[in-house]
């Protein structure tokens, strides 16, 4: 029997929840050609959603093609030009025979490279002289809007991890250029998000950077609670195991609605049920899950300074005002920009989310380990 809980990988139609305003303002900003900036902390469900939405419209339009191309491992400008040449090309063309044809046909300024490998669908690869990609590199930034006015077809670039230009030798640049090529397409259209709210922020919604109002921002927020309590009892029903209404809104409340962790939890206290879950259960899989995770926690604490492990404690109380004199003074925590330096290495660590007024841990098994061993709570 198949666990009825994903995580770790992208949500298929099947097993995605809800987000229908967001499926749909995404889609009419795409069905539009309007460029969308998808903002959101990590493992909060942007992949899945923009592949829901490309799922769905590619059953409708059979114009249409999605490219989706990950940042995650490209770290400079050269490898960047090459995953994006190769996604666009592999997107638009229907037989892999055709992508050497179509890259030589849409790439006049550059001699391109083509590699395959003993799987050729998987192992296609597309480079360049970097001397030559230094000079025109907006051949590549336009080849999207190139093939689609000549293929008569709306292809939509989605980019994740899009953070990760910040790598680049000078990603300010780096930027520009982009910008500065895809705001004068008119058939083409790009979707560009990633894990970093806060780098993503800064890119998106300051006004001295080049993507500042490049398109429609979307701020992703949490699935709601009752969605998730009524997807619980639906996963535990298929199986035919029992779950509760308040024992799936437990499930969903103690991991706070974070939608890796629900799953992560769900799927924890359903392997435990053997027919018919109870409190116990729950109980029990957080401590497993805790102490599954331990070690690793244990490892990204020993990194931190004790300044920056006194305010992680203040946050585990429920401190609100980390500048008062008080809390400074009770957590040891310096001065009043020592805590402003504190907050921005934890969230560089991705240990802590900063949003408006709000400070909260990324992770909530993290939080609840963090509380037994430094707080001495739960």
């Amino acid at each position: 029997m198949e666990i009825p809980f994903i995580f770790g990988k992208v949500a298929q139609s099947n097993q995605f929840i809800n987000r229908e305003k967001e499926i749909k303002n995404l889609r009419l900003n795409f069905e539009s050609h309007i460029n969308t900036l998808l903002i959101s902390p990590r493992r909060w469900g942007k992949s899945s959603l923009v592949n829901e939405v490309a799922s769905q419209m590619l059953q409708r339009n059979k114009r249409i093609r999605f490219s989706f191309i990950d940042l995650y491992a490209i770290r400079d400008e050269q490898e960047f030009y090459q995953a994006f040449t190769t996604a666009v090309i592999k997107a638009t063309s229907n037989k892999w025979e055709d992508w050497v044809g179509n890259g030589k046909k849409f790439i006049s300024k550059l001699i391109p490279r083509f590699q395959f490998g003993i799987d050729p669908v998987n192992d296609f690869r597309v480079s360049f002289d970097w001397k030559d990609l230094k000079q025109n590199g907006e051949e590549i930034l336009n080849l999207p809007e190139k093939i689609s006015i000549e293929k008569n077809i709306h292809l939509i670039i989605c980019i994740d991890e899009f953070q990760n230009i910040a790598h680049f030798e000078d990603p300010l640049v780096m930027q520009k250029k982009m910008r500065s090529a895809w705001q004068k397409h008119q058939v083409s259209t790009y979707c560009l998000y990633g894990s970093k709210r806060h780098m993503l922020a800064d890119i998106f919604e300051n006004k001295s950077m080049p993507f500042y109002k490049f398109g429609d921002t979307l701020f992703l927020k949490k699935i709601g609670h009752t969605h998730w309590v009524d997807y619980i009892i639906r996963q535990f029903n298929k199986t035919n195991k029992k779950i509760t209404s308040e024992l799936a809104s437990e499930i969903a409340g103690r991991m706070e609605n974070h939608p890796y962790f629900v799953q992560l939890f769900a799927a924890t206290v359903w392997k435990l049920t053997k027919t018919k879950c109870m409190k116990k259960i729950i109980d029990q899989a957080l401590d497993d899950l805790i102490e599954q995770y331990s070690i690793m926690f244990q490892r990204e604490t020993d990194s931190l300074t004790n300044k920056q492990l006194n305010f992680l404690k203040a946050l585990a109380n429920n401190v609100e005002k980390f500048s008062s004199k008080e809390t400074l003074m009770s957590y040891n925590l310096g001065s009043q920009g020592n805590v402003k330096r504190i907050k921005v290495a934890l969230e560089n660590k991705e240990i802590i989310d900063l949003w408006g007024n709000t400070i909260e841990f990324i992770d909530p098994l993290f939080n609840y380990w963090f509380k037994r061993v430094y707080v001495k709570r739960y």
